[in-house]
């Protein structure tokens, strides 16, 4: 039996309440740990289950409480030795203490919570979550932030050989928009990640060119994504500040001699005041401008501003556990809803007789009708545009009514106008593919109305991260 031992605090007129020998007991949504003291939910970070803490408040309600970590007095049994360096620091990989099947453990049962919490609907029993084979190396796509403000670890606070005032190249710090941690070695991605960041980064530093103040919005060097593909193709993309043809030219001839796998190389003037360079125009250098990636034996063209899944093996799990729930026999119009670049109704179109796709980014339906181009597809269309606008009954009429519509919408889930058009439809099969179970069970409570619950099952897309991937079937109730 734990001694909890409650001690408040004047300061500042504020009553502090520390809470001590907790032990925390379970994961709740969003990597936030729990705890429950004399019947009271306490929300806290940077905790397994089994761990014992003391806890200050932060933020003290009737039944809930939030707070953080002053100490630990014994460690969970569960815990593993971060492999990363920047553990704890750089704000990713924040699950890297817990072994990694512990960690599909907490997010399937995550998965099951929040339907059961929050959809309270009735639920089909919940299939194993799909686990990543490689946990460390799988992302393709990363983007680096330069900076001159240094974030400090605390062992380097006194350090007079390190400065704040510093030219790094890495993360933002959690919690953090103007420091950037200086990074050594990533493990999100494989070579030649580290590789062409610390070039690029090192290069600035001997020419003494300017790393980017977010700040005061100046300096030359801003960002740089990076994309490499399971093909093997590489594209490399570096965003500046303003035009320096000289300091260009010189850095372009670095990368190209020391990176001879990077097969694309641009550039993109970024004079904004935010990151995004969605309305921008990269400029090609090398290469053809693009990489090929593949889904199973699907090629689809991915552009320095184009949408696709972050990580391309688990990726092709997902859409094929989509297709699976689809149950198709070839005979189907399938409609894919918030289709981005196509890839779900892509990488369905051999068991269907048509795919419709409905996209609100026009420049992404661009790349959709290209990659069904690029793979042979003559049974796709695509449109551009908000779903609840096209799907009337003339767009039925000429298109086809949905047999099968499969719905992957962004994280805050579908619009309320969009659950009422689907079940206005009334498809006999909806799939919803869920990058946040949260909202997607929000959607399956009002879908409930007409349609039950028919399989489920969790992907993990993002090991060591607390992110998890959800498919939902539906089936319309009159047609079982």
């Amino acid at each position: 039996m734990l001694l909890l031992i409650f001690a408040a605090v004047r300061r500042k007129n504020k009553k502090t309440i520390e809470l001590r020998q907790v032990l925390v007991q379970d994961y709740a949504a969003e990597g936030k740990s729990i705890a429950r003291v004399d019947g009271k939910v306490i929300f806290i970070e940077n905790a397994i289950p089994g761990d014992i803490v003391d806890i200050r408040l932060s933020k003290n309600k009737k039944d809930w409480a939030e707070g953080f970590i002053t100490a630990f007095h014994t460690y969970s049994p569960d815990r593993v030795e971060p492999f990363c360096s920047h553990f704890g620091v750089c704000g990713g990989c924040r699950w890297q203490m817990l072994p990694y099947e512990k960690q599909l453990e907490y997010k399937e049962k995550q998965v099951t919570d929040v339907l059961e919490r929050i959809g309270k609907v009735a639920l089909p029993p919940i299939l194993p979550i799909l686990g990543a084979p490689e946990s460390i190396y799988y992302r393709n796509k990363m983007e680096y932030t330069f900076s001159n403000k240094r974030f400090l670890l605390p062992g380097e606070l006194h350090n007079p050989d390190i400065t704040s005032e510093q030219n790094v190249a890495g993360f933002h710090a959690r919690g953090l928009f103007d420091k950037v941690v200086d990074i050594d070695i990533c493990y999100l991605q494989e070579e030649p990640t580290n590789l062409l960041r610390k070039l690029v980064r090192d290069f600035a530093l001997e020419r003494q060119l300017s790393f980017y103040d977010i700040k005061a919005h100046q300096g030359w060097l801003r960002t740089m994504q990076l994309r490499i593909c399971t093909t093997g193709e590489v594209m490399a993309n570096i965003v500046l500040g303003y035009e320096d043809a000289d300091s260009w030219a010189a850095l372009q001839e670095r990368i190209l001699e020391r990176c001879p796998t990077l097969t694309t190389l641009l550039y993109t003037i970024n004079t904004k005041w935010n990151d995004s360079i969605s309305d921008l125009d990269p400029r090609v250098v090398h290469g053809k401008g693009y990489v090929i990636e593949r889904l199973e034996d699907f090629q689809f063209k991915v552009g320095p501003k184009s949408f696709f899944q972050t990580n391309t093996r688990q990726g092709e799990r997902l859409y094929q556990v989509t297709r699976e729930f689809a149950e198709l026999s070839g005979k189907e119009t399938v409609y894919d809803l918030y289709c981005g670049t196509g890839s779900i109704g892509i990488f369905l179109s051999r068991q269907v007789a048509r795919i419709v796709g409905v996209e609100v980014i026009a420049e992404a339906i661009d790349d959709a009708r290209e990659n069904a181009a690029l793979n042979g597809i003559g049974h796709a269309r695509f449109f551009a545009g908000d779903v609840t606008d096209i799907c009337n009954d003339e767009f039925f009429v000429r298109e086809g009514r949905p047999d099968v519509i499969i719905t992957d919408p962004p994280r805050a889930g579908m619009h309320e106008k969009l659950v009422k058009k689907i079940l206005e439809t009334a498809a006999p099969t909806v799939v919803y593919v869920s990058c946040n179970p949260a909202t997607q069970a929000r959607d399956l409570h009002l879908l409930d109305e007409k349609y039950a619950v028919t399989g489920v099952r969790p992907v993990d897309m993002f090991p060591h991260t607390h992110h998890i991937e959800n498919v939902v079937q539906l089936k319309l109730r009159e047609s079982f």
